[in-house]
């Protein structure tokens, strides 16, 4: 099928509001409530930390987590050929409903695990067994909720929808776990959260899981997938039973290549400030557990703020230049944030800092899920979207890692920040140089 034919086909596709309106709570909130279980690993990094990978150096100790954290991201990408394939041939929504599910028992499950001290060895095996099969499922979260929404959106409000999934999304999954975060360390304050507090954060996840059987059970199948079975059936469209297959066919292989450019950038980006706020607070600003939680929900609207507007920017200029401007404006500030919150004293200045920078992280990604559904058919979109995001999104997510082994002690963090905030975003640079201008090119 012709492009021309695909934008005719696009027009033709009216939406009711009720369709928009559950595709897009679906997606926020399916997005969310993923967010949400992987943040609580980040809110008590330092505790599981020690917990499950203690060693006499502090950042070894946190690297390692974020070791376990990069683990998850990297299974996305089997989760999104899953879940993907699934979504592409049999439709989003009970793909969705499934991820969302499994995500939420196999977060819940890291509550009932031994610590190093009650099993040893066992304990960090366990972990990290639990880190790979939620990374499957969260993987296919994506490969479901990215598409239904944009799918179900007009065309003239895909970037904002963009900015609202993927960073609205992230955003209400971080404040919900700041949320959490505040309760839990009131009820198990000091030494007490090492102990019950950090059970309780991840039997919390039961909480997307019971959320996500009320919101996905009256979705309705995305519009584009409903026409694309119905030309099928006419025997107008081609069947794709191997979507994944056809992904890295030499036709598809160099555009998903080339997306990694921009995903990785802004994956890493998205995890080397909103991820990482909640262990520099702790480790360089040495902030309290509910001084801190307040300052995370504070960047969590933030982030949703920034992430809706640059995706509505990208909406009036194009994704290109969003990313053109969002790439230069992380290389100049994020550098000079990491370093003025280090030596910021007082707790309004941190938290200032604090939101500057949950800002521009989220900024840098906010079109990027419109941009990758843009570059690809609806016979292979969940798999294509699926695949570019998870991959460079597992990439950027090692990010995290590195910094706190470059890093050698708490003093060096926001250095090591800075410099891999530049180095990141050069690459995210190069991508937006390479790539097409997609806006309007759904089909």
């Amino acid at each position: 099928m012709s492009i021309a034919d695909s934008k005719s086909i696009e027009l033709s596709l009216p939406v009711d509001a009720r369709q928009k309106r559950n595709a897009l709570v679906a997606s926020v909130l399916g997005w969310s409530l993923d967010l949400f279980d992987l943040f609580i690993l980040l809110y008590v990094a330092p505790v599981v930390g020690a917990l499950f990978f203690p060693s006499t150096v502090p950042t070894l100790s946190l690297a390692a987590v974020y070791a376990s954290f990069a683990v998850t991201l990297l299974m996305r990408p089997f989760g999104s050929a899953i879940f993907g394939h699934y979504a592409d041939v049999h439709g989003r929504k009970n793909a969705m409903f499934v991820a969302i599910i499994g995500v939420g028992f196999s977060t819940a499950a890291f509550g009932l695990l031994p610590t190093i001290a009650q099993a040893g060895a066992v304990a960090p095996i366990l972990f990290l067994v639990l880190r790979l099969i939620q990374g499957v499922f969260v993987g296919g979260v994506v490969a479901s909720t990215h598409t239904i929404g944009t799918e179900s959106a007009t065309p003239e409000r895909r970037g904002a929808m963009s900015g609202l999934i993927g960073g609205g999304g992230a955003g209400l999954g971080a404040l919900l776990a700041s949320f959490i975060f505040l309760i839990t360390s009131s009820i198990f304050p000091g030494d007490a959260f090492a102990v019950w507090g950090w059970r309780c954060m991840f039997f919390s996840g039961l909480l997307s899981s019971l959320l996500g059987w009320f919101i996905f059970n009256s979705l309705e199948e995305s519009p584009f997938f409903k026409e694309k079975q119905r030309q099928k059936a006419a025997g107008v469209a081609s069947v794709t039973e191997a979507p994944v297959k056809t992904l890295f066919s030499s036709s598809w292989r160099n555009v998903l290549l080339l997306n990694l450019l921009v995903t990785f950038g802004g994956g890493a980006g998205y995890y080397i400030t909103s991820g990482y706020l909640p262990s520099f607070l702790k480790v360089v600003n040495n902030v309290p557990n509910n001084v801190s939680s307040l300052i995370l929900m504070g960047a969590s609207v933030v982030a949703i703020v920034s992430a809706i507007a640059v995706g509505a920017l990208s909406d009036t200029i194009g994704r290109k230049k969003t990313f053109l401007l969002a790439g230069v404006c992380m290389i100049v500030l994020l550098p000079l944030c990491y370093l003025g919150m280090a030596a910021a004293k007082d707790t309004t200045t941190i938290t200032l800092y604090a939101l500057a920078i949950a800002f521009l992280g989220n900024a840098g990604y906010a079109p990027i899920l419109i941009f990758l559904n843009e570059r690809f058919p609806t016979e292979i979109r969940a798999s294509g979207t699926g695949l570019s995001w998870n991959i460079g999104f597992a990439l950027g997510g090692m990010m995290p890692t590195f910094v706190s082994l470059a890093a050698g002690s708490p003093a060096q963090i926001p250095t090591s920040l800075a410099t891999f905030a530049v180095v990141i975003f050069a690459i995210y640079l190069v991508g937006a140089f390479l790539v097409p201008e997609t806006k309007g090119n759904l089909r």
